[in-house]
């Protein structure tokens, strides 16, 4: 029963998180292909009223979803979606469960937007773009100049700012839910 219960409350927070999927937009000073979504937010409850492990399971099942429905064929933006945002739930969840306060929490939203943002600079750089350019022909993203400054003009400040965007609407929101949160939290000690 308890298992029946944990998937049901997970397929929610995934088709939510998939439906904040869907109303990514562009921010107006950088490339297009780089969208704002907040669709981590559900993935980030499940973490802190479960465990870590269920926000990467919520992360994994929307764009498992999203690739399902609106996938142009090769899913690198999803994986790229799915890594990044394993990066920021991960070491927020870890040390907000280490202290369950809202200092916690707040070191972990830093934490885990600096993570993202440096990661996902990281695996652009060698993996993500390179992918882009052999997959979708975009060959010039193959030249190091180009790579470079795509990943410090645009890829880190972009996961800076989505990380300080998330973070700026989830601390209020868990602020509100945090009642709610820790009368439903799992327990796992």
């Amino acid at each position: 029963m308890k298992n029946t219960q944990m998937l049901v409350k997970l397929s929610m927070f995934s088709a939510i998180g998939f439906i904040l999927m869907l109303l990514n937009f562009p921010l107006p000073f950088l490339p297009e292909y780089l969208k704002i979504d907040f669709s981590d937010i559900p993935a980030l409850l499940a973490a802190l009223l479960f465990s870590p492990m269920a926000g990467v399971i919520v992360e994994a099942l929307k764009n498992i979803l999203y690739y399902l429905f609106r996938s142009s064929g090769v899913p690198i933006g999803e994986l790229s979606n799915f890594i990044a945002g394993c990066a920021f739930i991960l070491p927020t969840a870890f040390i907000y469960h280490k202290r369950n306060t809202k200092k916690a929490l707040a070191a972990g939203l830093v934490s885990g937007t600096i993570i993202m943002a440096l990661l996902l600079a990281v695996l652009n750089y060698f993996l993500i773009l390179p992918a882009y350019a052999w997959f979708f022909g975009m060959d010039f993203m193959l030249d190091p100049t180009v790579k470079w400054y795509t990943t410090i003009g645009a890829i880190l400040p972009f996961n800076l700012i989505k990380g300080v965007i998330i973070t700026a609407l989830f601390i209020p929101l868990f602020i509100k839910l945090r009642p709610w949160i820790l009368h439903n939290q799992v327990q796992t000690d």
